[in-house]
This record gives structure tokens, sequence and C-alpha cells, in this order.
């Protein structure tokens, strides 16, 4: 059933003009009305011009591209790529040639500034949106978003996911590029444990983030199948989260040489991370690698020119951006099962080598 904007009005208990205007933004309401109208606009998914079903269903040559924080390269790299495809030449089929305008949606990570997001994209009937990086592992959360992407998939939005995997529950995707960050994360502790380091440190990312889990549990599965597993106390001592940022990776990984000094390596939740750890270990008059190895994770541009380059777990940003960029568009077929798993390639360089013995 189509929501009117008397339906807003009943529910946020004003006139039709007074949800005119907070919707128009161009007459001046009381902070409180307009809260409470916008509260309803929220809670009805309401979308502008909704009364008229052949507008409604017909999508704009908007697409969003969601990431969580574009100064971040990681984001910045996928949301580029993607924008080649969305708004570089089209195929002919459509206005302008078939480009659509991209917009960048920084949500700060926040999953309710996310589901803001995806509710204005809805309103705008916007023709494509594209959710990059890792997802909120909070139930509430992820039903919030499968119910919001499904409403956006039901009036002709295409939802494609990049570097995130699917949503536990809901089909509207056409399609999830998922990196394989439990794979990476087994491959490079493997890598420190080949070379002889027994007692490594891990400084993870944010705990809730599905990017975080994923890579700390392929980083513990490469220390059980060395038969290094450890009790929980002792993960616990050894893996301090945070922000994917460089002041986490360097109070984290001073944090971690407090505690266990007899640590020979730090695995870092991404690359940017890593620089602070090797600020950290530094600062304790410490040398990398002949004192202590430091690896990352992503290979964002910066790690080869790293002194010494950094050892780290490649991901193919730029071309999973571009194919997340094609798919948004219809220019490529989803995969089998609107599911691919992107491979992730160990970068073995001179931050790291065998533990100083004696």
């Amino acid at each position: 059933m189509t929501v009117t904007l008397a339906d807003v009005a009943a529910r946020a208990r004003v006139s039709p003009a007074t949800v005119s205007r907070v919707l128009n933004g161009n007459y001046p309401v009381a902070a409180s009305t307009r809260e409470r109208v916008l509260r309803a606009v929220d809670d009805l998914d309401y979308v502008l011009n909704g009364p008229a079903s052949s507008l409604a269903a017909a999508t704009s040559d908007l697409v969003g591209i969601l990431v969580n924080d574009i100064a971040d390269p990681f984001f910045g790299i996928m949301a580029g790529a993607a924008q080649t495809q969305i708004g570089g030449p089209g195929d002919g089929s459509g206005r302008a040639g078939g480009e659509k305008l991209a917009v960048i949606c920084n949500t700060g990570g926040s999953p309710e500034r996310e589901l803001t997001y995806l509710t204005l994209l809805q309103r705008q009937r916007a023709a494509a949106v594209v959710l990059t990086g890792g997802a909120i592992e909070d139930p509430d959360h992820q039903a919030a978003m499968a119910a919001k992407l499904a409403k956006l998939a039901d009036a002709g939005t295409r939802i494609v996911f990049c570097g995130r995997p699917p949503l536990p529950e809901g089909d509207a995707l056409v399609a999830a590029l998922a990196f394989d960050n439990r794979g990476g994360g087994r491959r490079l502790t493997e890598h420190l444990i080949s070379l002889g380091h027994r007692r490594i440190g891990y400084v993870a990312g944010p705990p809730e983030r599905t990017t975080t889990r994923h890579r700390l549990e392929g980083h513990r599965e490469a220390l059980r199948g060395a038969g290094l597993d450890t009790a929980p106390e002792d993960e616990e001592r050894l893996t301090v989260h945070g922000p994917y940022d460089r002041r986490s990776g360097y109070e984290a990984t001073l944090d971690i040489l407090r505690r266990e000094p007899g640590i020979t390596a730090v695995v870092a939740a991404n690359d940017t991370v890593a620089l602070g750890a090797c600020a950290a270990v530094r600062d304790r008059g410490l040398r990398i690698p002949q004192d202590i190895s430091v690896a990352g994770f992503d290979d964002l541009p910066f790690s080869v020119d790293a002194v010494p380059a950094l050892t780290t777990v490649r991901l193919p940003l730029f071309e999973a951006g571009a194919r997340a960029g094609r798919l948004a568009m219809g220019k490529e077929n989803p995969p089998p099962g609107g599911i691919a798993t992107i491979a992730a390639e160990l970068m073995i360089r001179g931050s790291t080598a065998p533990p100083r013995v004696g």
C-alpha cells in the first residue's frame, strides 16, 4: 500500500502543509515539529511523490555509494573505481548516454546514518546502491537493513555489496562481492609462524565489524593449526581492539608490548593500523624486523613505500569496486548465487623476518 503525505501528517499529528514544508525546507518549522515529521517519514518509509505510482515505480539517474570514511584509502579506492563504471561513458541506452550520477554517502561507521542514507536514496528513487566495507554484526541493525534494502529492491533499485558479506537474512541483493578476509588473515599468520614466530600480538579492528571478526578468526585458525592454541585469557593479553586508524595501532601496540614484552611480531588489522604499530615499536627503541616483525592487511598504496616495506595481504580494491559499479549499472551479470568471494594475496616484504635468537 502506498504511503501518502496525509498518512505522514496523521502520524506526526500535523497538517499535510506542515509535512510539505519540512520535506521541501522552504519554510521555517519548529525543531520539535520537524523532528516529529521526520520520525513519521522514517517510520512509514514515505517516499517523496509516493502518491504518483508511476513515479514511485521509476528510478532516477542517481546511484548511492555508501562508505565508512571516504578519507580512508580502503573506501576511497573502491568508491572511485565504482564511479568509473557509473559515471563514465554509457551504452547509449538512456539520457546522456546511459551514465548515472554517483553520490558518495559517508556514514562515519554509524549504523543509524547508514539507514538514514538508505532512506534518503529510497526517496530519490535511486537506480542503484553500492554498500562497501564490513557490516555491523548487530541483529537489530541487520534486520533493519534487510527490511530497508527489500523496500529499495521492490522499487527497482539494484543493491550491490562490495567488500561486504551478504546479510544473514534477506534476498534483495543483485550481488555481494565478499573479500576472503578469513583466508588472508590465516595465510598472513602462517607466514609469520613459518619464520619461527610463536608469540604474536594482534591489533584488531572494532569488535562489532564482520571484517574484524573474519580477519581475527583467520589469525587464530593459523595459530591452532600450528599447535599454538592459547587459553582465552592469553588471547586477551595478545589482542587489542580499536578503530581502523593509525592512533589505534600505536596505542594498542604499546599496550601489547607492556603486557607481553616477549612477543616477536605484531599483526595489524589493516595497513593504516600497521603504520601506528611501526611507530610504537620504534618509540620503544626496537627495530623492524630485527626485533619485532610487523604486518598489515589491504595492501594500500603506501604499504610498499613504508620503511621497511610492509608485509601485508593484498585485496583487489579497485577491481572489486569497478565490478560493483558494473553490477550496479547492469553491465555485468551477477555471479552464480549472487555471491562471489574475492581472493586475498599475501605480499611478503621487508617488515617481517625470522625472530632474533638470543
